[in-house]
């Protein structure tokens, strides 16, 4: 299967599907962290139409996130910004694919309300072997909701407690391995058959 992770970085996601045996494939404006022969380098605007199988995409949040809804108020310019996330978004959430994932932490509504399609799931980094807390949604077409692997007890909001920096947002914006793989696996030949 050809698998699009748009907007990855890091390369987990990708690798997880490679792992697999998928032939997938990060896409980022930033240069991979991870093996640089499967990463493109590029604006993933202009290779969302090659025939992908599959796109998992992680569009940035930055004006999207119920976390930084109050800076709307307080930076005008925002608005504006809001609305060039919300149709970035859109284009994957509606791009030419038989099976799409875009994730995202949990919108604030102006952004719902303009998107118009409500997450089909949430999930989180402790139900996938991770001992953390951070809510990710998931909006899908024609793929199942992502079953917990490994649910950990003891969690931390150790996202929500990064100090600020530079490198932040980045920081943050990281895939957790056990969500890749539970991506990887239950996304795969044997549980998603290609139209």
């Amino acid at each position: 299967m050809r698998v699009l992770i748009a907007c990855e970085f890091s390369g987990i996601v990708r690798d997880a599907f490679r792992e697999k045996g998928h032939n997938a494939w990060s896409c980022d404006l930033l240069a991979t962290e991870s093996d640089p022969k499967y990463h493109i380098q590029d604006d993933v605007l202009k290779h969302l139409n090659e025939g992908w199988d599959m796109i998992i995409a992680h569009p940035p949040c930055t004006y999207l996130c119920n976390s930084g809804v109050r800076w709307l108020y307080e930076k005008k310019d925002r608005w504006v910004k809001m609305e060039k996330a919300i149709e970035f978004f859109k284009r994957f959430l509606y791009a030419d694919c038989p099976y799409i994932a875009v994730e995202n932490p949990i919108m604030h509504h102006f952004a719902l309300d303009k998107i118009r399609h409500k997450y089909q799931q949430i999930i989180q980094p402790w139900q996938f072997g991770h001992p953390e807390t951070k809510a990710t949604c998931l909006w899908l077409k024609n793929l199942p909701c992502l079953k917990a692997t490994d649910i950990v007890e003891d969690r931390e909001h150790k996202i929500h407690k990064m100090p600020p920096s530079v490198n932040r947002g980045k920081e943050r914006s990281r895939t957790f391995k056990g969500i890749a793989k539970a991506m990887a696996e239950q996304w795969s030949f044997e549980n998603v058959e290609v139209k």
